[in-house]
């Protein structure tokens, strides 16, 4: 039995709990907010700093909208024994709202009693290793500040607060209003007005939607794609697609590199977000650069740290709770000793051959833990470490349909789902 520092009652946080006293360990889970969810729990408030680029700002945890539906259909939002199905008093749609999704994880903290192993409104503030093995805890709850001894610390802090900004001439003498999407809840205040979006990814896929409603016009700046200049959505009159923004003036302008510009009143950031680990000392082993957090093995392990530091949730653009779940049941069994890990070398001759097949195939650092396209076969993989039967083919195909409709920009794929399709794909690959 190892004692294990959990760091977030999150999606990851919890899983993790779950998984590693599953295995026998003793866990302890450290949670600042005063419930579990993490960023599906929402809130009216926002950061005090819209643009979140404030040091001194108050901060708030959730980037979640009001308006927000899974991307993901039901099928796959759930976990590989623990599925997200329907309720009779709960909503019935196959992309449900976030509202369904944080009730899903307040029955699963129920169903495997993370509360009891939960320490709530405690900020971790430091962890550092001590003694050459032993990782001490600080935190902070209330006006006490407490330190602990672990034999092991989970990192699942999430990685959606800590925004990152467009890089735009200009853009910082803009008169008018900005903001982050992190920080974006209801389309009121843009009513009547011009808005710009940058980023065209799922919280801008969504906002857009959303602000459209009520504002006179929305312009959403991308990367160049040759099908997207100038073109506007079937069932949405008033957004428009651009190149990227060429220059922001200060009385308002906005010009595209496709030539177009316009007067807007509000600018906001869709632009993602930075992994952002402050309490986390290390001596510079593990380092985050350009959003590369590293070394790690497989994403998870820091080979000269492993296997008593570890983290879950870094990687993107994959069935989100499945990755996760499969990393805490490796990381459980590692710790328990039915899993063996490589040696430091391998583990660190195996993360110089990831990076290197980045760079050949013109990928950035900030790409590191996108799961796509290099990745793809990851979750299959842990599957193999932990000796769990293979994962069926559907859950591939079912993501790959989602990519493919939010590619396309299908504003309405949610909707017409087609659920009898899906539901005997399912049945078929069960039965055979």
């Amino acid at each position: 039995m190892v004692k294990v520092a959990v760091i977030g009652a999150g999606v990851s946080g919890m899983v993790a709990a779950k998984e590693l006293q599953q295995e026998g360990h003793n866990v302890i889970v450290f949670e600042k907010n005063n419930r579990v969810g993490g960023t599906w729990i929402y809130t009216s408030k926002s950061d005090s700093d819209p643009l979140s680029i404030d040091p001194t700002r108050e901060t708030v945890h959730s980037s979640v909208y009001l308006s927000l539906r899974t991307n993901l259909p039901r099928h796959i939002m759930g976990f590989l024994d623990y599925p997200l199905s329907k309720r009779e008093s709960g909503d019935p749609r196959t992309f449900p709202g976030h509202e369904e999704v944080l009730r899903f994880l307040e029955e699963f903290a129920d169903e495997f009693g993370i509360h009891e192993l939960t320490r709530f409104e405690t900020e971790v503030v430091k962890v550092e290793r001590k003694g050459g093995k032993d990782w001490v805890v600080e935190s902070r709850g209330g006006d006490s500040v407490s330190r602990e001894v672990f034999e092991a610390v989970v990192v699942c802090s999430g990685h959606y607060v800590e925004p990152r900004l467009a890089v735009v001439p200009g853009i910082e003498n803009f008169g008018g209003f900005q903001m982050h999407s992190h920080n974006y809840r209801v389309p009121h205040s843009f009513k009547d007005q011009v808005v710009i979006l940058i980023g065209l990814g799922t919280s801008s896929f969504d906002i857009s939607r959303d602000i459209a409603r009520l504002a006179k016009e929305v312009h959403v700046a991308t990367r160049p794609k040759p099908d997207l200049k100038g073109r506007k959505l079937e069932n949405v009159r008033n957004i428009c697609f651009h190149t990227l923004i060429k220059c922001v003036y200060e009385d308002g302008l906005v010009a595209f590199e496709d030539g177009f510009s316009i007067y807007a009143d509000a600018i906001i950031h869709c632009t993602g977000y930075k992994y952002h680990i402050p309490f986390l000392e290390t001596n510079g082993t593990v380092t985050i650069e350009d959003n590369r957090v590293g070394p790690l093995y497989k994403h998870v392990f820091p080979p000269s740290l492993a296997p008593c530091l570890s983290f879950i949730g870094l990687t993107f653009k994959e069935i989100t709770f499945s990755v996760i779940e499969l990393q805490a049941k490796w990381i459980a069994r590692v710790l328990s000793g039915k899993v063996l890990l490589p040696d430091e070398e391998e583990m660190m001759a195996s993360i110089k051959d990831f990076y290197q097949s980045m760079e050949e195939n013109g990928l950035s650092k900030r790409q590191t833990h996108s799961l796509r396209p290099l990745q793809g076969d990851y979750k299959h993989w842990l599957v193999e470490q932990i000796g769990l039967p293979p994962l069926e083919d559907w859950r591939d195909n079912m993501l790959m349909e989602c990519l493919k409709n939010s590619i396309e920009m299908n504003e309405m794929f949610r909707d017409e789902w087609d659920d009898n399709y899906w539901d005997a794909i399912i049945q078929s690959g069960s039965a055979s």
